[in-house]
């Protein structure tokens, strides 16, 4: 018996040392996609940018048909965006279209976006959009129409910026870890984009106009950052693998 037991606990020894080792930098890294996660899809998504427009959209309607809207919208969305994160890789592949290539790619159309987002030029294109979807078809504004998939879903909340945002992290995640964080960054911004929907005429009038304007530049200056570095990564990742 006393044999038997230093070789049981040298066997349960590494093995707990091992696990311990190895959970540290996986979770410090997971922290930090959930991080990247979230500014990036706050940035893209712009939770209060859309409001607005969502606002301007459903100005008139019941407040019934304001709520299913909402949530329809929100869920087609997250379909969309699921879609490309599962699939992407694959249409890629199809179009013969690196990885490397797409996030070079995805930088340049994040860093586009960046600049739209510091010079404030992306909120006015959102109105002038919504004004002319309103001239277009007067029965939209004020009614019960269906805005659900179109403007909202698509390309209000996933446009091009928000499907580049989920290939790319879908392609730096590690596992079924990091692909949790990727979507918990993804599925924070959804759910605030639904609460701002449901509450959108009280909480702009308590943020105003010039507060809103604040933030979207400071994170526009955030995403410039971020976008320089997929810029980066995708040339390097270009140059090694030539």
């Amino acid at each position: 018996m006393d044999a038997v037991s230093p070789r049981l606990s040298e066997r349960v020894r590494p093995d707990c040392n091992a696990r311990f080792e190895l959970g540290t930098p996986m979770d410090a890294m997971d922290l930090s996609l959930l991080t990247a996660s979230l500014v990036t899809f706050f940035v893209v998504i712009d939770p209060i940018g859309v409001a607005p427009i969502f606002a301007s959209l459903t100005e008139g309607s019941t407040p019934t048909h304001r709520r299913v809207m909402a949530i329809k919208s929100v869920l087609i969305a997250t379909a969309v965006l699921f879609g490309f994160a599962y699939l992407g890789e694959w249409l890629l592949n199809a179009l013969h279209v690196s990885l490397d290539a797409f996030r070079a790619a995805g930088g340049v159309l994040l860093f586009m976006l960046a600049l739209d987002m510091i010079f404030e030029t992306r909120s006015k294109r959102r109105e002038e959009r919504a004004e002319a979807l309103n001239e277009a078809d007067e029965d939209i504004a004020g009614t019960n129409e269906d805005i659900s998939v179109f403007p909202m879903a698509i390309p209000m909340l996933a446009g091009p910026g928000a499907i580049a945002s989920i290939m790319l992290f879908m392609n730096e995640a590690e596992g079924l870890g990091g692909q949790l964080m990727v979507f918990a960054g993804m599925g924070a911004n959804l759910l605030l984009c639904l609460g701002l929907f449901l509450a959108v005429g009280a909480i702009m009038k308590l943020i105003g106009d010039t507060l809103a304007a604040m933030i979207t530049r400071i994170l526009g200056v955030i995403l410039a950052a971020l976008a320089a570095q997929f810029l980066f990564d995708g040339i390097r990742g270009a140059l090694l693998a030539g």
